[in-house]
């Protein structure tokens, strides 16, 4: 079992930045690949962010690439979502996710463990 725990959430204008953090406990953190997911009221969960168990291999959903950096510290068992010049559109609530699957993947029904999501709000 994973236990995870998102943080670093809130309220920003738009063109501002957030850095999100998932706290893991339970089993090594280092042996799952990591995903940051969205989802807005209504509808389905969406892919953000992924990066493998070494930090090796990072990939983005086109919508953030360029704005967004997903990172990892093993040694700490902590994730990362650094979100920069974030727009009205970026406003969801954020879930981070473990995957023990040897592949890495973008689908969210290939992750075992999920966090409880912390609100993200930009505003024009």
């Amino acid at each position: 079992q994973v236990q995870l725990v998102e943080s670093g959430g809130g309220s920003v204008q738009a063109g501002g930045s957030l850095r999100l953090s998932c706290a893991a406990s339970g089993r090594a953190f280092s042996n799952y690949n990591m995903g940051w997911f969205r989802q807005a009221p209504g509808k389905e969960r969406e892919f953000v962010a992924l990066i493998t168990r070494s930090g090796g291999v990072s990939l983005y959903t086109d919508f953030v690439k360029g704005r967004f950096t997903i990172s990892r510290a093993n040694a700490e068992n902590t994730g990362y979502l650094q979100m920069n010049s974030l727009q009205p559109e970026d406003t969801d609530v954020y879930y981070c996710a473990a995957s023990g699957r040897l592949a890495y993947t973008r689908r969210s029904t290939e992750y075992d463990y999920w966090g409880q999501g912390t609100q993200v709000t930009v505003s024009a």
